[in-house]
């Protein structure tokens, strides 16, 4: 019997020896298909080398445990320790964020105002992350097709959407939505602000907004507006005015902002509210003529313009560009995007961009941005049951 003993432990020690060569096999593969994965095609650009390095750090490190473990203990301890490593592999592999190409969904068609800043948006984060970040277009439902894809998707930060001023009034007018608007999505970080102007031909029978309310008063129904579509913030601004200023004007929908600006450039509308982003240069051409402002106070571009609000007490309508991720997108990385985010605003070339395209620079905390959606989604379900606009 005390004969066999030597053997016994020999055969404990080359099995001991086996398994840990084998684990470090397994997971000398397993840190290769990770790798191959980052790299599938050639336009998915290298990893940096800091986090190639981590990737092959977390496997090498899981893989030593094993040996130490089974060296030190004994082989029963080795189900427990591969039990553990799925879960500290992920999470170790995700401080990398980003490895890879990030989404930015814009919810509406190509060239317009909010196209033009997500390309803006996409250019600077992927320059502070050194990821690519490319612009997928899915325009549909006032934003809502592109909003809904987003908020369908896995929540790992690799799919965002541009959110705008559009995306509280279009959820509010939403009358079977297929997601909810302030639960289902993270709102990362406001990034610029603008109001509306009220834009209508140079030939028009009004040169000034008094004006306009005076012949809307006296020709109800006779004066229409063009907008990106039913329950778009132009159309809703427009309704909260003709509530406010106890006029009557003709909606007419159009399937986009760039649409609806040629139908007022065309002089088949008479007025419209559009951002700055595309009106300020039609303005300065002579071929628009600009009656107010929607904001709270006076456009500081074009100080001479009143406000709305100087004639119509407690009217204020402002659009917004922001970021937003999938509910449920892990915190760190939220935080990260926010980071981002503050620091390419911070530029001076992004602010004086931002500027040029008639927005104010403006960041946020993600509560902050969050608070702020929620409180324009109550905003606008008021002017929409206010005004008995038919939910869509």
């Amino acid at each position: 019997m005390l004969a066999m003993l030597p053997t016994r432990r020999a055969s404990q020690k080359r099995i001991k020896a086996w398994l840990v060569k084998i684990d470090c096999v397994i997971f000398a593969i397993l840190a290769q298909k990770q790798e191959t994965k980052l790299n599938i095609t050639s336009q998915t650009p290298t990893l940096p080398s800091t986090q190639i390095s981590n990737s092959r750090s977390v496997y090498l490190l899981v893989g030593l445990l094993v040996s130490w473990l089974v060296r030190l203990k004994g082989t029963w301890l080795l189900p427990l320790v591969l039990f553990a490593a799925p879960a500290l592999i992920p999470k170790a592999w995700a401080q990398a964020y980003p490895t890879r190409t990030i989404t930015l969904v814009c919810p509406f068609a190509p060239g317009g105002s909010a196209d033009i800043m997500a390309r803006l948006i996409a250019q600077k984060l992927g320059e502070g992350l050194n990821v690519p970040v490319v612009v997928e277009n899915r325009p549909g439902a006032g934003g809502m097709v592109g909003a809904n894809f987003v908020a369908k998707a896995k929540p790992d930060g690799y799919t965002l959407l541009q959110i705008t001023g559009a995306y509280p009034a279009a959820s509010a007018l939403a009358s079977a939505p297929q997601f909810d608007a302030v639960k289902d999505m993270t709102m990362v970080s406001l990034i610029t602000s603008y109001p509306f102007i009220i834009n209508v031909p140079p030939n028009a029978p009004f040169q000034t907004f008094t004006e306009f309310l005076s012949f809307a008063r006296a020709n109800p129904g006779k004066l229409n507006y063009s907008s990106s579509g039913i329950g778009s913030i132009g159309h809703l601004s427009a309704e909260l005015m003709n509530a406010l200023g106890n006029i009557e004007t003709v909606h007419i929908p159009t399937k986009g902002g760039t649409t609806a600006l040629s139908e007022l450039l065309a002089g088949r509308v008479d007025f419209m509210f559009e951002a700055p982003t595309l009106s300020l240069s039609y303005i300065k051409s002579g071929k628009l003529k600009a009656l107010a402002s929607t904001g709270k106070e006076r456009y500081k571009p074009m100080q001479d313009l009143p406000a709305v609000a100087e004639t119509l007490a407690g009217y204020e309508t402002i659009s917004f560009i922001g970021v937003g991720a999938p509910a449920g997108t892990p915190d760190a990385i939220v935080q990260q995007l926010n980071n981002e985010i503050r620091k390419f605003v911070a530029q001076t070339d992004t602010a004086k961009r931002l500027t040029e395209l008639g927005g104010e620079p403006q960041t946020s905390t993600p509560e902050e941005m969050n608070r702020f959606v929620a409180n324009e989604f109550r905003k606008w379900r008021q002017v929409i049951t206010q005004r008995k606009i038919d939910r869509q």
